[in-house]
């Protein structure tokens, strides 16, 4: 079976609390379990990873290597300020896919830039906890060729 691992940035860890009329009310708690089961249902097997440390994310990405078959990575704010993250994803050469519970591209003109972006097969925005599910079948896609099995 193919796995993937899935990244989350800072403050990732507060959904529930953090700004609800943004980012809703459910929990990271929750957003786990919802990713367990939509990388099951296409064939997948997960494993999340959440850090405030952009540190810690270059780590993580780095080990993915010879590891993971595909990375769904939510940046969060350091979507637009990091160099060294797309860089670990460029390094590393994983197909990755960007995604934001909010759409970026609607909110600050700061959060319209997304460094992450040019390292990623493609990018989700503004869907949710459904945009996750988006990016696993398009890395479902990438690293099974569309089958619904490894």
């Amino acid at each position: 079976m193919k796995r993937i691992l899935v990244i989350n940035g800072p403050n990732i860890n507060l959904l529930g609390l953090r700004e609800p009329d943004i980012y809703g009310t459910k929990s990271y708690a929750d957003l786990v379990s919802f990713i367990r089961e939509a990388s099951s249902k296409a064939g997948l097997t997960a494993d999340c990873f959440q850090s405030n440390s952009e540190g810690a994310i270059v780590d993580e990405i780095q080990k993915a290597y010879g590891n993971f078959d595909g990375i769904v990575i939510n940046p969060a704010a350091y979507t637009h300020t990091s160099i060294a993250i797309p860089d670990a994803l460029k390094a590393v050469g994983i197909p990755a896919v960007e995604v934001h519970l909010s759409d970026i591209n609607s909110r600050e003109p700061y959060r319209r830039v997304s460094y992450t972006s040019d390292a990623c097969i493609a990018t989700v925005a503004g869907k949710g906890f459904e945009g996750y599910e988006e990016a696993i079948r398009i890395l479902q896609t990438a690293v099974c060729g569309g089958k619904s099995r490894a």
